[in-house]
């Protein structure tokens, strides 16, 4: 689904992401929050991205900010869930065997 933002594209389940990459919006304010960096260190961090990309995705953040914070916390809280139950992951179990 199309944006006003340029970079920004909504999937079916409502999930904003950067165009012709795999990076949720979510994932990018995450690393932002998380270290505290930069557009510029982002772009760094992530040369596959273009400086227009990270700030339009930051835009779209602020924007939003509410609802992508609601769906942080959602994750935050399932992979927590996920910790407390014991579950490894396949590609986990995989590798200790």
């Amino acid at each position: 689904m199309e944006t006003r933002y340029e970079h920004i594209t909504v999937n079916e389940d409502h999930v904003p992401s950067i165009v012709g990459t795999t990076m949720k919006v979510v994932e990018l304010v995450v690393e932002q929050q998380a270290y505290g960096w930069s557009p510029e260190e982002l772009h760094f961090q992530y040369p596959y991205l273009t400086l227009r990309q990270i700030h339009s995705a930051l835009a779209y953040y602020w924007d939003y900010r509410e609802e992508l914070d609601s769906d942080i916390q959602r994750r935050i809280e399932r992979i927590d869930e996920l910790r407390g139950a014991g579950q490894t992951s396949e590609l986990v179990t995989r590798l200790r065997n």
